[in-house]
């Protein structure tokens, strides 16, 4: 399933190719990837003549920002109009255009979102299609079908919506990520710290890769209770969790299953993880062998010389 970094590497993709460009049309090719409206027709009609102003990340959810589009009183006249630049914002002298309201979608585990020329033949599991200006697309390309997609209408409550979004804890990002509230957040669990780490409500957007490499690199066995955990130990956790996820976006996130960027090419960090993925090889820092369990179900990859 792609992660945070996963998602905010689509993001920021998606805000570099698709702002303020008026969405002319789609067609859903599987009708229950559409969670809300229940009706297709409404979710097309609800986006058809909005343009997206940005694109936010909560957790592992995208969100994109809609506004009425600054090209659609053009549109019939027989101008061609198009944006200079599909990521400049509109002029700061020009009224703000009205909210449309919100486009939400979860790539669950296998969703990709794809930019691509409309002639780019369909990949045999694409779900939804929404068309842009210059014969451009963005495609959702999901092999399981878990994935989903929502149009939140004007003036509604994004949460009545999208209900996930009221469960997510804190972001790893956001100001509210601190010591102490992690310590909050852990106290109390008798469960393994790998278990507690893949809980959205404790902390937003973390899952089974990054988990793994952030207890390594906090030299905490993910068997390790949360009621054992030392202050220091959560500092050192805390202060992990955000240094790969850092390293994994600059690395554009980690290529697993068919995850893609936005523009179809693969993420780097797998290459240099620590130990996800390596049971068996050599730890990079103390050569010992990397080591695989099942925690709750879920794979789990850690040192034992490093992580005791």
């Amino acid at each position: 399933m792609p992660e945070l970094p996963e998602v905010e590497t689509v993001r920021q993709g998606l805000n570099q190719l698709t702002l303020n460009l008026e969405i002319t049309g789609g067609d859903v090719l599987l009708e229950r990837t559409i969670a809300y409206p229940f009706s297709v027709g409404e979710f097309i009609n609800g986006i058809k003549g909005s343009a997206i102003a940005t694109w936010h990340r909560r957790g592992k959810y995208l969100l994109a920002e809609l506004c009425q589009s600054p090209f659609l009183g053009s549109r019939g006249s027989g101008e061609d109009i198009t944006p200079s630049s599909p990521s400049s914002p509109p002029s700061s002298s020009s009224p703000p255009s009205p909210p449309t309201g919100y486009l939400g979608v979860h790539l669950r585990m296998t969703g990709q979102l794809l930019w691509v020329h409309r002639d780019e033949p369909l990949h045999k599991h694409t779900r939804v299609r929404l068309f842009f200006g210059d014969q451009q697309e963005l495609r959702f390309v999901d092999q399981r079908t878990f994935g989903q997609m929502w149009w939140v209408p004007p003036n509604v409550a994004v949460e009545s919506i999208i209900t996930g979004l009221a469960k997510l804890a804190v972001d790893p990002f956001s100001v509210e990520f601190t010591v102490k509230y992690l310590a909050m957040k852990l106290q109390n669990r008798r469960r393994p710290i790998k278990t507690a780490l893949l809980d959205q409500s404790v902390v937003a957007g973390l899952g089974n890769i990054y988990a793994d490499e952030a207890l390594f690199k906090s030299g905490i066995l993910p068997e390790t209770l949360c009621t054992d955990l030392q202050l220091k130990q959560i500092e050192r956790l805390r202060t992990a969790i955000i240094q790969v996820l850092e390293a994994s976006i600059e690395a554009g996130g980690t290529t697993f299953s068919n995850f893609l960027n936005v523009k179809g090419i693969n993420g780097n960090y797998g290459g240099v993880a620590w130990v996800y993925n390596r049971a068996g090889e050599p730890c990079r820092v103390c050569s010992n062998l990397i080591q695989r369990t099942k925690l709750a179900g879920r794979s789990s990859h850690f040192c034992p010389q490093c992580q005791s």
